[in-house]
Formats: C-alpha cells, sequence, structure tokens
C-alpha cells in the first residue's frame, strides 16, 4: 500500500462560495469534529490515486478534513492485475453487466482474499483502535472483518449500483455479502442501490461532491481556454495570446506542454467547430461506442459545423481498470470503417495521466469549449462527469440512469434521455440544443445552481461529520 500525502485546505477557501448562514454551519462542523475525533485518525482506503470519480474526490475531501483539524489521511491498495480483473467484474456485476463474460469463482474468491490479507497486514501497522477507516468500492470490502476485529470503526462505501436489481447485480452482491455485513455503516450515492439485507439504521445517503476550485472546475478565461487546447494539440484555434499555466492541487503551477495533436489518427479539431463532447472512462457501461455510432448514423441531420469528441483518459494510466484498452480499441476500429467524410467530423483522445493535474486542466478546458455535453451511460453510479460541465454552465444531454436522475431536471436544467439505448433520441437532444443556442445557455445557467445549491463539499462534509459523530457514539 502506500499513502497519497496531501496538505490541509482551509474551509474558507470553499466557505467564499457559500451563503453566510451555509459557512457558518460549515464552521460550526469543522469544530465538533475536531472535538469528536481528537487523538482519532480518520483514514480513506480505495484501488487507486488517479484515474476516476472517487479519487477526485478524496484529493478534496483528505485536504479539506486536514485543514479543518482532522487527521485525515488516505492509503491505496496494492494489487496485481488479476485482483484488478476480479475486481472490474465485481464492478460490472453490480452495474447489471457481464463485463468481460467471466465468472466469481472460487478461484476468483481465493485470489481477492490472498491480495486484500496482505494490504490488511499492512493496514493494521497504521491503523489503531477507534480510528474510523472509509473503505470504498468492491476492491476493499474484504478488509471489513480484519479492521472490525482490530477496534476500528469501518464504514463500507459503495459509489457504484443498480436501481434495480438482475441476476449479475445479485450475483455480485452474493460475493460481497460475506465480508462488508460487519461493517458499522454503509455508505450509498443512492437509496436505491441499498440491497434489502443492509440494516436501515446503519445505511447512510451520501452523494458525491464537486471541487470548484480543482484543475478540472476551476474558473478559466476564454483565452486560456483556447490558448491550452491549441498547445495541447486537441483544436487548432488561433494562435496562443495567453499562458497556459494551471494550479496544481498540491503546490505549485504546472505548464501544458505543447503537442502537435493528441487527437488519435488525425490533427487537431477545427477551430470554427461546435464541439459535442463526452468525457468518461473507456468503460463499456459509459458507451463511448454508441455515442460514436449514433452520431456517425445522424450526421446529415445535425448542422454542418458539429464535430463529437470522444474523450478518456491514457489507459495505461488507469491501473485498475483492464477493459480501457479493448472500448478504446474497438471505438478507434468502428472510426476507421467509416466515410472519410464522417471520420472528419469524429475525434478520439486517450488525454496523458503522467500529470494528472494537467489531465485534469485539459478536460476542463474541453468541458468549457464544448457546445454540448453527453454523458449516454448504460449505468452510472453517481456521474461527475455530469456535475463537472453542469458546474461550467454546460448544457447537457444524459441517460436517466442511476445518480445522473438526481443531478438533471428534464428540460429544466438539462436534457435526460429516457432509453439509454437510444441513439436516434440521444443525437436529437444535441441537435435541438446546437440550433437553439438561447435555450442551451438556459439550461447551462441553471445546471450551475443546482451544483452551486446541492453538490458542494460543504453538504458532503456536513455529512461525514454526522456519520463520524454516530459511529463513534454506537
Amino acid at each position: 500500500m502506500f499513502e497519497v500525502r496531501l496538505a490541509p485546505v482551509g474551509l474558507d477557501r470553499l466557505a467564499q462560495l457559500l451563503a453566510s448562514e451555509r459557512a457558518r454551519r460549515l464552521e460550526a462542523a469543522a469544530l465538533r469534529a475536531q472535538e469528536q475525533l481528537r487523538g482519532r485518525v480518520v483514514w480513506n482506503v480505495n484501488a487507486t490515486a488517479t484515474g476516476g470519480g472517487v479519487a477526485e474526490m478524496l484529493q478534496v475531501l483528505v485536504a479539506y478534513g486536514r485543514g479543518a483539524g482532522v487527521d485525515t489521511r488516505w492509503l491505496v491498495l496494492d494489487g496485481d492485475p488479476e485482483f484488478f480483473t476480479i475486481t472490474k467484474r465485481l464492478h460490472n456485476f453490480l452495474h447489471g453487466s457481464s463485463g468481460d463474460e467471466g465468472s466469481l469463482d472460487d478461484r476468483a474468491r481465493s485470489h481477492y482474499e490472498q491480495v486484500l490479507a496482505r494490504n490488511l497486514d499492512e493496514l493494521l501497522q497504521r491503523v489503531h483502535p477507534q480510528d474510523i477507516v472509509i473503505l470504498h468500492d468492491p476492491q476493499t470490502a474484504g478488509l471489513v472483518p480484519g479492521l472490525v476485529a482490530a477496534g476500528a470503526h469501518v464504514a463500507w462505501r459503495c459509489h457504484i449500483g443498480r436501481d434495480t436489481a438482475n441476476e449479475l447485480h445479485d450475483l455480485g452482491w452474493a460475493f460481497l455479502r460475506p465480508y462488508i455485513m460487519a461493517a458499522h455503516a454503509f455508505i450509498f450515492s443512492r437509496r436505491e442501490y441499498v440491497p434489502a439485507w443492509v440494516r436501515d439504521d446503519l445505511v447512510w445517503v451520501v452523494p458525491p461532491s464537486l471541487d470548484p476550485f480543482s484543475a478540472k472546475n476551476a474558473d478559466l478565461d476564454p483565452e486560456v481556454v483556447s490558448t491550452t487546447l491549441h498547445v495541447a494539440g486537441l483544436v487548432s484555434t488561433s494562435s496562443p495570446t495567453s499562458v497556459t499555466e494551471f494550479d496544481r492541487r498540491r503546490e505549485g503551477h504546472g505548464r501544458v506542454r505543447h503537442r502537435d495533436s493528441l487527437i488519435i489518427d488525425g490533427p487537431p479539431v477545427p477551430g470554427d467547430a461546435r464541439v459535442v463532447l463526452q468525457v468518461s472512462r473507456w468503460d463499456r457501461l459509459k458507451d463511448m461506442e454508441g455515442v460514436l455510432r449514433g452520431f456517425a448514423d445522424n450526421l446529415s441531420g445535425l448542422p454542418d459545423d458539429a464535430h463529437l469528441v470522444l474523450a478518456g483518459p491514457d489507459v495505461t494510466g488507469v491501473t485498475d481498470d483492464p477493459e480501457g484498452g479493448e472500448v478504446l480499441a474497438s471505438c478507434l476500429e468502428l472510426r476507421v470503417s467509416m466515410d472519410t467524410s464522417i471520420r472528419r467530423r469524429i475525434h478520439l483522445t486517450a488525454l496523458p495521466m503522467d500529470d494528472v493535474d494537467e489531465n485534469a486542466h485539459l478536460v476542463n478546458a474541453l468541458q468549457r469549449h464544448a457546445s454540448v455535453v453527453v454523458q449516454k451511460s448504460l449505468v452510472e453510479g453517481f456521474g461527475l462527469t455530469v456535475t463537472e460541465p453542469m458546474w461550467k454552465s454546460r448544457p447537457v444531454v444524459a441517460s436517466a440512469v442511476g445518480g445522473i436522475q438526481d443531478q438533471i431536471d428534464h428540460g429544466v436544467n438539462g436534457l435526460l434521455l429516457d432509453d439509454p439505448y437510444d441513439l436516434d433520441g440521444m443525437v436529437k437532444g444535441v441537435d435541438t440544443l446546437l440550433r437553439d443556442p438561447e435555450t442551451a445557455q438556459q439550461l447551462g445557467e441553471r445546471a450551475h445552481r443546482t451544483v452551486l445549491d446541492r453538490f458542494l463539499g460543504d453538504r458532503h462534509l456536513l455529512q461525514y461529520g454526522e456519520l463520524f459523530a454516530s459511529m463513534i457514539e454506537a
């Protein structure tokens, strides 16, 4: 295991965005937490320090926890490729999907337990009785019994789920149930994700939150957006007119590296194009291939300046997601099979992961540059890739699945697709927003207000404070 070390971030930074009463509640909660947690450590354990929404949230929550005077720390599991293949399978099963078609048999269970036993040995050298440990997602579930036996207060947090059960979903939970039953608390993003056998008095519904000051979400001047995309080789804008620096999560600044093109097998997107963007992992459940196919099949009905950009991470930089390379390869193969006139309006990019802050800054610039953002997930735990463009006042067309439904009110602050497999419907929504800029702007403005009201870190921290108090008092 290794520890991700983060400097404290004062809550006053977040408070500057809040109404005075919200800021006072946050300050009071921080003082209570300092007293209640004195002498204890709050540990977070997950599977990766980069490449996903959980890691991004932990970067913020751990830093704010430390800034609030609570000893908050973050550890990352040490797993091998077979372990992450098994846990990706679990991830897919909990979403009701077969994924790689593999099984959760006795061999899979044995390897899962062996890897986590090694991690537990190391973890118990760090965690003391009465500490609080938050274990994130299926990768960590097998640590619950050992930590409980050692006297820690253990919460298991599941960031994924499915609104309606199916056979695969039930098999995934059957695999996890023996490990997690001893937990003192269970945290889910939605009430619908809670298995019936989890005690209701142990359930906490805590949706994710967004950090408005991170490299991925910080305000960017339009000139900075344009220059960033030009220098990175993503969009052919005019010659750079501003610097391409960005603030790092820890200390100092970074600068966007110059590249001829980050577009795979093609030049940058034309500067005068209106971009329809989907940003996500190369995950089958995000259905990047479906977005590509739907856009291509309906291209003749869209405005002539509409271009599609599918942006995901460099698959070599995401260690806990072994299917990413296969999904990216499928998208590339599909694009190559299309006529040249279609290919020139469809662009794929795998953004470098060797500098996570630069990666985040590039995503920020792409989302701010986009005319419409799409998130056509087949299932979705929550969907921070929806929250992010909403914060940036972008109009979003997204599937009415999972936590996306908790963020978007159809026709009020975005457009929802009732059937996530409806490719024609997706393109119809995109076309509506491209042809009606006034409506697109109104939806975007309301989307920003939704995130400000409901999905910033103060709400998340307040819920965590209440959770920790209840665990200590139990």
